[in-house]
């Protein structure tokens, strides 16, 4: 395994603590469960170290195997399962978490954003009024993860939709 395949086993292993913290911080609210698939949506596009990863690790699904119908994951199966779990990529790994991010309006100004599953948003405490530290902070993994693609080299880093690793496109019907 290369460095960067190691390094990627890391920042998965370090996300996955973190979101486990936040997880049992929030088990009340959290709805999230074997077969749900809301946050499944279709049009995922992963750094190319991670569909790597994929692609190294399920060469049969992705050559004999069909994808999900088109509007939701391509990894998903016919009960709503997710067939890549161990080696699904980054964005997967903290889905229903409460997020916040910021952003630059039109006129310079950063503003915090949070959102959440509309599932896990029907219980506990409003998002709004969450401590910082009660909510996943979208940004520094993502600039780890950028930065490890970026390794792989000019022409060899970017951004790859998940439904285009099979081989064998679903059938359009």
């Amino acid at each position: 395994m290369a460095a960067t395949d190691d390094d990627l086993l890391r920042l998965h292993e370090s996300v996955d603590r973190e979101a486990e913290g936040l997880e049992a911080l929030h088990v009340e609210r959290l709805r999230c469960a074997s077969g749900c698939a809301s946050c499944c949506v279709d049009g995922l596009a992963v750094f190319e170290v991670e569909a790597d990863r994929i692609r190294s690790e399920h060469a049969g699904l992705l050559r004999d195997g069909r994808p999900h119908p088109a509007g939701s994951c391509a990894f998903l199966d016919d009960t709503d399962r997710c067939r890549i779990y161990r080696s699904r990529p980054y964005v997967c790994r903290t889905q229903g978490l409460p997020l916040r991010w910021f952003d630059s309006s039109a006129g310079g100004e950063i503003a915090e954003l949070r959102d959440i599953c509309p599932l896990n948003d029907e219980c506990g405490d409003p998002i709004e009024s969450l401590p910082e530290d009660a909510c996943w902070l979208i940004g520094p993994y993502e600039g780890r993860l950028a930065a490890l693609d970026s390794r792989r080299g000019p022409g060899r880093s970017g951004r790859v939709e998940l439904r285009s690793l099979f081989e064998n496109p679903a059938d359009e019907t």
